[in-house]
């Protein structure tokens, strides 16, 4: 159910004003240290940042899919780890639970997620596995009682502290999609163990390890749906995934268009500011444009998919779209900024170098592209 309009206006006054406030004064000590405070991971805990789409019968806001875009384009405002500190927990770390999982699995997991006790992880990408999903090499065995699990997941986001993690793996025969099982595996299980975090391109504060599963003894009522349904259950969390993302990298293309539009206005060339020239409008036109287009798709998919809509199809678009637009946003707001862009002190080329894996995760531009096509034959144009 969605809130009544009233407590959604507070609950997003109160985020607007968290990552105003909050937030953004820290993104250069973020960037500087790879990690987020502790005080500042405590207070999204407080608000109830981790368990936003988590029912309201398991501690967490409930809300809707359009209303979680909207929350998601006012965290795109700030650093885009700030939001991959709880994202999991909203997203792919927990939708498998909350689609396919039973009476008994929701109970004894959701309302700790939803709190933020503990984090949670989605683990299907391997070292030579990644678009191919279906493909997965990690094996599930049942002796009878339990499953035995071993296999490797890489770039596993917040792997260095979840706790609870949706692994994808093989259980059968079958080839491709219809081998996958989805199974949850608690951290601390015998035979876990998590790389060292790697170095990235942008984005610090955000953890990827690899996830090693040795031998893992997994409870067969740690099964989530039936035995190769896994694939199913993992299209499924993409897709609210996919809106999820699309939605912050409009607010990220909105926080770079007002920085662009506030330098241009002071920054002066030839005697007036910078603004006033008319190739530094054109940029700022496009930039506003696109960023537009993407609010509108993305806001539109989410009220779809909360009327039971099939969004398979306008989640890829949003995600293709929404992910290049901010790329281009960026882009065009380091040449705005001049000099000034490509130096640490101003912000944009961070942003500029953050943006970019929003075109690789959660499916990359080209795999959104084979879905767009897919979808549009199947439904005649």
């Amino acid at each position: 159910m969605a809130l009544d309009p009233e407590t959604f206006d507070a609950l997003i006054d109160t985020v607007r004003r968290f990552v105003a406030e909050r937030l953004r004064p820290l993104e250069g000590a973020v960037e500087e240290a790879d990690a987020i405070p502790p005080e500042i991971v405590q207070e999204m805990r407080d608000m109830g940042l981790f368990g936003l789409s988590i029912a309201e019968e398991y501690g967490g806001l409930g809300l809707t899919m359009l209303e979680e875009a909207k929350v998601a384009i006012e965290l795109g405002r700030t650093t885009p780890a700030f939001r991959s500190t709880f994202g999991t927990n909203v997203g792919i770390g927990s939708q498998g639970l909350v689609m396919a999982g039973n009476a008994e699995q929701k109970a004894a997991w959701l309302p700790k997620i939803a709190s933020g006790e503990i984090i949670t992880s989605f683990a299907l990408t391997e070292p030579d596995i990644g678009s191919d999903s279906g493909a997965v090499k990690t094996r599930a065995v049942f002796d009878g009682q339990s499953y035995r699990l071993s296999g490797t997941k890489r770039y596993i986001t917040n792997a260095d502290k979840a706790d609870l993690f949706t692994v994808m793996a093989r259980t059968g025969d079958d080839p491709g999609a219809r081998g996958v099982s989805a199974f949850l595996v608690p951290r601390d299980l015998a035979g876990v163990s998590i790389g060292e975090p790697e170095k990235k391109m942008g984005q610090k504060g955000a953890k990827v390890a690899d996830v090693n599963f040795d031998d893992v003894i997994v409870p067969a009522e740690n099964r989530l749906g039936a035995e190769g349904e896994g694939f199913k259950i993992a299209m499924r969390v993409l897709d609210r995934g996919r809106l999820h993302i699309s939605a912050v990298c409009v607010g990220v293309a909105e926080r770079l268009i007002a920085d662009c539009v506030a330098y241009a206005t002071e920054r002066k060339q030839f005697g007036k500011p910078i603004a006033e020239h008319q190739l530094i409008q054109a940029m700022i036109a496009d930039s506003k444009t696109e960023a537009l287009v993407a609010r509108a798709l993305v806001l539109e998919t989410a009220a779809a998919k909360d009327a039971g809509k099939d969004v398979v199809m306008e989640s890829a678009a949003a995600k293709y779209y929404a992910s290049e637009m901010v790329g281009r946003v960026a882009d065009r707001a380091v040449q705005i900024f001049g000099g000034a862009g490509y130096i640490a002190d101003y912000g944009i080329e961070r942003l500029y170098r953050d943006v970019r894996l929003f075109r690789i995760y959660e499916g990359t531009s080209q795999i959104q592209q084979i879905i767009i096509a897919r979808e549009t034959i199947k439904r005649g144009g």
